[in-house]
């Protein structure tokens, strides 16, 4: 088969604390994707996390770039696809979107849609319901932003003064079900107040003071509140009082993962300690992406 080109979509996390569907941060864990042609659609996966992923045309990849490519009057043309990843399923790291910002991508390149980043941010929100996670994947980084009456508006920066280690649970966690937990309505008092959370935690994370930040993040209403009655993790993490090279703590998205920033210097220290306060979770150390989603074209065939 005739190897056309390669996708690489970084991992992410939404939240950020009280940044609620309005934070997203991009990380170095990916969705690989490698692009031959073939005469059907198929793909396989080359990972453990990708053991049970549809292989046809039900697999996200291709259901997104389908649906793009229709939508643009066109026809995705049949290829195969071989999936490596490192991003595990379920846990709040973005894999779902960054299936999604893959499927995008693969049908612009296929289809010669020529969709410009926000373009293709416009259609991955519209996609995911909300632009934290995709955003983060297609632009790298660190994102802010907000979906509105159809429209997805984001900011972009870099973030490089921070370690931080990935707290990841052998359980998984559904999003819906996550989602299901959160009540309907919370009293405007404490809206109000998880807003200027939220507002003081974006202008540090952008000058990042990380002290500030870290103080921020444990203070959401919104929804860790919560969901820390479904992850045990996060519930203990915040009876805890933590070592001083330990900024702060967040759900990754809808969990079960949760992350901890802490200082650089500290990182293999604050690694050791977070394995030993969890000897059940998967316990590494997770570097910031502060690019996103790349294309790499082949000129060779397999």
């Amino acid at each position: 088969m005739k190897k056309l080109f390669q996708i690489t979509v970084p991992a992410s996390t939404a939240n950020v604390g009280p940044g609620f569907d309005s934070i997203g941060i991009a990380f170095n864990r990916y969705l690989t994707i490698e692009v031959f042609e073939n005469d059907k659609y198929s793909c396989e996966g080359f990972s453990d996390y990708l053991k049970n992923i549809p292989l046809d045309q039900t697999n996200l990849i291709f259901q997104t770039a389908i649906e793009v490519a229709k939508a643009n009057n066109k026809t995705l043309p049949t290829c195969h696809l071989k999936l490596e990843s490192d991003i595990p399923l379920t846990r709040g790291l973005g894999s779902s979107a960054s299936a999604i910002v893959g499927g995008i991508i693969l049908a612009n390149e296929l289809c010669h849609l020529n969709l410009s980043l926000e373009e293709q941010l416009q259609i991955a929100t519209a996609l995911e319901g909300h632009m934290d996670n995709v955003g983060a994947s297609l632009y790298g980084g660190l994102v802010i932003g907000t979906y509105i009456d159809g429209k997805a508006y984001i900011q972009q920066s870099t973030l490089n003064k921070v370690s931080v280690v990935a707290i990841i649970p052998t359980y998984e966690l559904e999003t819906i079900h996550a989602r299901n937990i959160l009540p309907a309505t919370i009293p405007y008092k404490d809206a109000i107040l998880s807003s200027s959370f939220s507002n003081l935690l974006i202008t540090a994370l952008l000058k990042e003071d990380w002290k500030l930040a870290g103080d921020m993040m444990k203070r959401d209403l919104f929804h860790e509140p919560y969901r820390s009655k479904i992850v045990n993790e996060l519930d203990t993490l915040k009876k805890l009082k933590l070592p001083e090279f330990v900024h702060g703590f967040v759900l990754s998205g809808a969990g079960p993962t949760v992350l901890a920033f802490v200082s650089i210097e500290s990182c293999s220290v604050a690694t050791t300690y977070f394995k030993n306060l969890f000897p059940n979770c998967e316990v590494s150390e997770i570097k910031i992406e502060n690019e996103g989603a790349k294309v790499k074209h082949s000129i060779h065939s397999n």
